[in-house]
């Protein structure tokens, strides 16, 4: 499913009505590059935005840093192949709590560099531009948070670079892509008998892109496992319409429920003990992960804490947001 064309296809039906968005009252953390670099204008300020290399300086990626502290949040975004822009209500809640945040576009996605090659659409291969992006940025004893696919480079990146970390939060994320897609598929029994019919014919002749089968995806699965909000948040619309589609496709598959990518194999349980970082995970009652599987990831790190958003989805940030900034401030203060 082509989920740029089906969002913009199917706005003006039920969703979008982002007109009126008002702009965040938070301003950005000045950034000025001092000495020439290549990538940003130096002696200038940009408003907290910095490109840095990654693959050895061959491509660069967007990064905006926003607020000061002494504590410091690089934001992973989920996807793959989406964009930093759906976790945009993280600038309500983090820099007026004193903490430093960053935003980050991978590679290939939105304002980043957009590279043609294929081979570089792998975890790994992600998870060693993280480390370049803080290096880059000059993050010593950081706090990451991964969301969604953003959760599952955090905890490779936590197993392979723990020296790095002062905080980890991995928000709606299964630590399999087994288990993500078990749940996921529980959320099509729900379906009335007509549109699950309708569905798996569908599903049986793989016309994932067919009006009638993204139709019932949207309106009667996203709008109530990936978020509840209505409308939707103009900063997840953006994450929808700029979404790397060839991303996406090349590591989950055509959608939540047909993961044909180089991630349908994934599985770290057997590992979350290796993890000492202090730990959060956070999980919601109407997500398309299992939040029982949060809570018992929380179990198996050594020093883990489980939050659970009970009227949330897998974008609980937005649709239960009080919660979701209590749990997630209450634990970054302790790091």
């Amino acid at each position: 499913m082509n989920r740029r064309k089906f969002l913009a296809a199917s706005a003006a039906s039920w969703m979008i009505n982002t007109a009126g968005a008002t702009a965040s009252t938070v301003s950005a953390a000045e950034v000025t590059v001092q000495e020439p670099d290549g990538l940003n204008p130096p002696g200038i300020r940009t408003g907290g935005v910095r490109m840095v290399p990654v693959m050895g300086g061959k491509y660069k990626v967007w990064t905006k840093k926003v607020g000061s502290g002494p504590i410091k949040v690089l934001l992973l975004h989920g996807g793959p192949g989406f964009s930093h822009e759906y976790l945009e209500a993280m600038e309500s809640f983090l820099p007026e709590a004193g903490i430093e945040m960053y935003y980050y576009d991978q590679l290939g996605c939105n304002h980043s560099d957009h590279p043609e090659d294929t081979w570089l659409w792998t975890l790994g291969r992600y998870v060693h531009e993280v480390e370049e992006v803080r290096q880059g940025l000059g993050l010593d004893h950081f706090v990451l948070y991964g969301h969604s696919f953003g959760g599952a480079l955090a905890l490779e990146y936590a197993l392979k670079y723990p020296q790095n970390l002062r905080g980890l939060v991995v928000s709606n994320r299964s630590a399999s892509s087994d288990a993500f897609l078990r749940h996921a598929t529980t959320w099509k029994a729900k379906l009335s008998p007509v549109a699950l019919e309708k569905l798996d014919a569908l599903e049986a002749i793989r016309d994932y892109d067919s009006p009638e089968y993204e139709k019932i995806v949207l309106e009667d699965l996203y709008s109530q496992m990936i978020c509840r909000s209505r409308p939707w948040p103009n900063g997840l619309v953006r994450s929808f319409e700029h979404t790397n589609q060839t991303i996406y496709t090349q590591m989950q598959g055509k959608n939540e429920f047909v993961a044909t990518g180089n991630l349908k194999d994934w599985d770290v349980w057997g590992r979350l003990h290796e993890i000492q970082t202090k730990t959060l995970m956070i999980g919601s009652k109407y997500d398309e992960m299992d939040p029982k599987d949060m809570e018992k990831m929380a179990t198996l790190v050594q020093h883990g804490t489980y939050a659970y958003c009970p009227n949330g989805s897998h974008l609980c940030m937005w649709d239960d947001q009080e919660v979701y900034f209590q749990k997630l401030l209450a634990f970054l203060r302790t790091v």
